[in-house]
């Protein structure tokens, strides 16, 4: 089962990379490796109901199921112990995370208020991560369900070797950035 977007990665976006960069090889063209949705619950070591809902909204939204993430050492001012489920995570590949990334270009960023695109800033090998402050914007998410606002943040891995590749690459998939570059 292939997807729209890994199609039109592979007829499209292939040839247009491999001619704005003049690749000698199709191998050489950067391509998306996975998409890691991440959520930090620092309240969960108060409240362990937080944990257990925001696995299952990150299961809703990615459409697989979503793991904890645990802490690595003690810390006793945020009475923190070592093991603690303190987050959740989800990694994306291949059908997955091209049915996610279209669902977010196309249906999640738009819902949100006053959208103006999102920050170009990639972390100096080619990845990106986005910033979202409220889960509600997924249409998966019922807002009568959320006892509290989350935040995420949404890792783009890509094969680039540089920054500028991997900004050519998001933009090509649909990624509204604001146009800083």
């Amino acid at each position: 089962m292939s997807t729209t977007l890994s199609k039109d990665y592979k007829e499209r976006i292939v040839p247009e990379l491999t001619k704005e960069f003049n690749y000698s090889t199709v191998m050489q063209v950067p391509r998306l490796e996975k998409i890691v949705i991440n959520q930090g619950l620092g309240a969960a070591t108060q409240d362990k109901k937080l944990i257990e809902t925001a696995l299952n909204e990150l299961t809703a939204i990615t459409g697989q199921k979503a793991v904890p993430t645990l802490s690595k050492k003690d810390i006793s001012n945020f009475k923190l112990r070592k093991k603690m489920p303190i987050g959740a995570m989800v990694t994306l590949r291949k059908d997955k995370m091209y049915e996610f990334l279209e669902r977010l270009v196309r249906v999640a960023l738009p819902r949100i208020r006053d959208f103006k695109g999102i920050n170009s800033k990639l972390d100096g090998r080619g990845n990106y991560t986005l910033g979202i402050t409220e889960q509600i914007i997924f249409p998966e998410i019922n807002i009568d369900n959320v006892p509290k606002l989350q935040g995420m943040n949404i890792t783009f891995v890509t094969s680039a070797n540089t920054d500028e590749e991997g900004f050519a690459l998001l933009k090509k998939f649909g990624l509204p950035f604001k146009h800083e570059k």
